[in-house]
């Protein structure tokens, strides 16, 4: 039986002053979400990694002791940091109904050139996962190598302006990489970034 065709469930977050923009691909379904946001999935450390780079505290974006995080403070830390939000794809088909990159088959991937014009200061792309890399290399005129994790590349997307490509591990806990590492990996690309 073939799975539905699934629009990309939220909106962007697009802050104009934005110089980075993070791009990773499809969330879990509904009944693993905590909150109707991106990264939405509890078990993800996206916010806990985010709250200790930038707070000191992984608990900075959870709602006291309960198991969700809250949107709202998510979002305004983006606005406020002049960080962007957006998937590299606009819609896809889980394969085996989950969110794991290797059965999600990316159906319309994003318009690049209108993410580019709505982010007129955005310098760094940053990947969380190698299907969102390989979706927004997919989108170039030549053929690039991806980079490894933690590393970046020129994407030359456009001729008017400098763009950087930096791949970041997957903040999804079947990423075998340890939590002070990734927090350490993130906090690595940000001092790069210039937003720390």
């Amino acid at each position: 039986m073939q799975q539905p065709l699934e629009h990309h469930p939220f909106q962007p977050v697009l802050p104009t002053s934005a110089t980075v923009v993070m791009m990773g691909t499809f969330p879990p379904t509904g009944e693993k979400r905590c909150m109707e946001f991106h990264y939405p999935n509890f078990q993800n450390d996206m916010w806990r990694i985010m709250g200790a780079v930038f707070y000191d505290d992984t608990d900075h974006f959870r709602v006291g002791d309960e198991k969700r995080f809250d949107p709202i403070k998510i979002e305004a830390f983006l606005r406020e940091k002049g960080i962007a939000l957006c998937s590299s794809a606009q819609t896809a088909i889980r394969l085996k109904g989950n969110a794991s990159d290797k059965d999600l088959k990316i159906v319309e991937p994003v318009d690049m050139s209108q993410l580019l014009k709505t982010l007129p200061h955005v310098k760094w792309i940053f990947t969380t996962g190698g299907l969102a890399t390989d979706t927004l290399l997919g989108l170039l005129n030549e053929k690039i190598k991806a980079p490894k994790t933690n590393e970046w590349i020129h994407y030359p997307h456009c001729a008017e302006r400098e763009l950087f490509l930096y791949r970041l591990p997957s903040t999804s806990r079947a990423y075998p990489l340890s939590l002070a590492k990734k927090i350490e990996a993130y906090r690595q690309f940000f001092i790069q970034a210039g937003l720390l």
